[in-house]
């Protein structure tokens, strides 16, 4: 029951992100919201590091690992976000669980996991969702769909890195290092666009910046008190329930290719992770 409610914590996060991603699209850019989204994150993490005394949170061995993490992380949050300006949100949701499909081939090329059949068929099966969802050949696609698609390939990156990450530092080191050395990127591509965000604006930075700390902190909750099928299940949520903000707040219209071609993502991405669980039993 704790990990459900966790994840319905995960869930609204996520949704709060895009509802607030979209409606800042007109008042400042991406790169800028990405900078005071980092501003935010570092003042408020710090805050959380220096209440527990703990300074060696501040402090890492491998340095270069979170640079190379946090500069297909910075790519990967660029894309998504500024697909949300471009696409319809529940879009941009289908095509992000494409994620563990590229972050299990990643893993197999760099980190000699074991490519079985198994995990063969369910890169398959997302593979053929992506294609439903994208639908090359039937009609024109989207430039804004292959910016996501590749943002998704950056998060695998990311997400890889990270694996090898939490071997050696905290969440919160990890937490604290993304939002350091992302902060510089950001500034640096929204130097020429600055804009003076208006008091309402300020209300969606800080509720898009406190709204991706608790995503990344009820998901981990919800990872550590629950089996990961459970977590991968409920996630898949997000798409109806982003499909109905979209459809209720921006009059979005609700594509059932976006089901149809998420389902098959859904069973492959199931099978993905529970294929080491079993390998783990077994041995």
């Amino acid at each position: 029951m704790l990990s459900i409610l966790w994840m319905m914590g995960a869930l609204c996060s996520f949704c709060l992100i895009a509802i607030g991603a979209r409606e800042l699209s007109g008042d400042i850019t991406t790169a800028q919201l990405m900078a005071l989204r980092s501003i935010i994150g570092l003042g408020i993490i710090s805050a959380i590091i220096l209440y527990y005394r703990d300074k060696h949170l501040f402090q890492t061995q491998r340095l270069r690992l979170h640079v190379f993490r946090n500069v297909f992380h910075f790519a990967g949050q660029y894309g998504w976000l500024l697909g949300l300006t471009l696409l319809p949100l529940a879009e941009v949701f289908a095509i992000e669980f494409t994620v563990p499909i590229w972050t299990a081939i990643i893993a197999t090329l760099f980190l000699n996991e074991r490519f079985t059949s198994k995990r063969l068929f369910s890169l398959v099966l997302g593979f053929i969702g992506v294609l439903i969802i994208v639908q090359p050949g039937i009609k024109i696609i989207n430039s804004a769909s292959l910016i996501v698609l590749g943002a998704a390939m950056c998060y695998a990156v990311s997400h890889t890195s990270t694996k090898s990450l939490s071997t050696s530092d905290k969440p919160l080191t990890i937490l604290f290092f993304m939002c350091l050395v992302q902060l510089p990127f950001g500034l640096i591509l929204a130097y020429q666009g600055w804009q003076s965000p208006n008091i309402f604006a300020w209300g969606w930075i800080v509720l898009v910046s406190v709204s991706a700390l608790l995503a990344h902190f009820c998901m981990t909750k919800a990872m550590q008190s629950a089996d990961v099928t459970l977590v991968v299940m409920m996630d898949f949520l997000r798409l109806p329930l982003i499909a109905i903000v979209g459809f209720y707040v921006y009059e979005e219209g609700i594509d059932w290719t976006l089901f149809l071609g998420a389902s098959f993502m859904l069973v492959g991405n199931l099978m993905n992770v529970s294929s080491p669980r079993k390998e783990m039993v077994n041995s």
